[in-house]
């Protein structure tokens, strides 16, 4: 299963995902035709800092996701087609098990609408809207591995050039 895979020495905090984000999902999908609408659409995920640093944080996709467990509307299931946990918003009651549950601290409350929001990888979409909109190209949309493997890679170019 592909994930949003960060590279955290590329994140600069500028919060292009999140307004990206907030777009994809709002009712016009235009920036500016969003800040008109009567509820102003939402992120699923944020921008924090750790250890210093910026760090965009998203849903991992758990594979023993406790989300799903926690949540007693059913509203929190895997999608069999992609393996994604996602929220059927119809069920959702507003209980916020799945935010506290939550590991990494990314499944949100909506007040305002009553309902648990988290990345849904822009269901429907080809790639998630963040991972197009991020300037440094520090968030991906790969199988982990993949992601592993071209750390691996870039970390050994470093060395061999930092040998010579």
């Amino acid at each position: 299963m592909r994930k949003i895979m960060v590279d955290l020495q590329l994140c600069m905090g500028c919060n292009s995902c999140e307004i990206a984000c907030a777009v994809q999902h709002s009712q016009s999908g235009d920036l500016f035709e969003a800040l008109k609408e009567p509820v102003l659409p939402g992120y699923r995920l944020r921008v924090r800092a750790s250890y210093g640093m910026p760090f965009p944080l998203r849903c991992e996709q758990c594979e023993d996701a406790p989300c799903i467990d926690a949540c007693k509307s059913g509203a929190m299931a895997r999608d069999p087609e992609t393996a994604s946990v996602q929220i059927d918003e119809d069920k959702c009651v507003g209980g916020w098990m799945c935010v506290m549950v939550c590991p990494f601290g990314a499944v949100f409350p909506d007040m305002e609408r009553g309902k648990a929001v988290k990345c849904d990888l822009c269901r429907g979409h080809e790639r998630p809207a963040c991972v197009d909109a991020c300037p440094t190209k520090a968030l991906s949309y790969v199988e982990p591995d993949e992601f592993a493997a071209r750390y691996m890679r870039a970390e050994a170019a470093k060395t061999s050039t930092e040998a010579e």
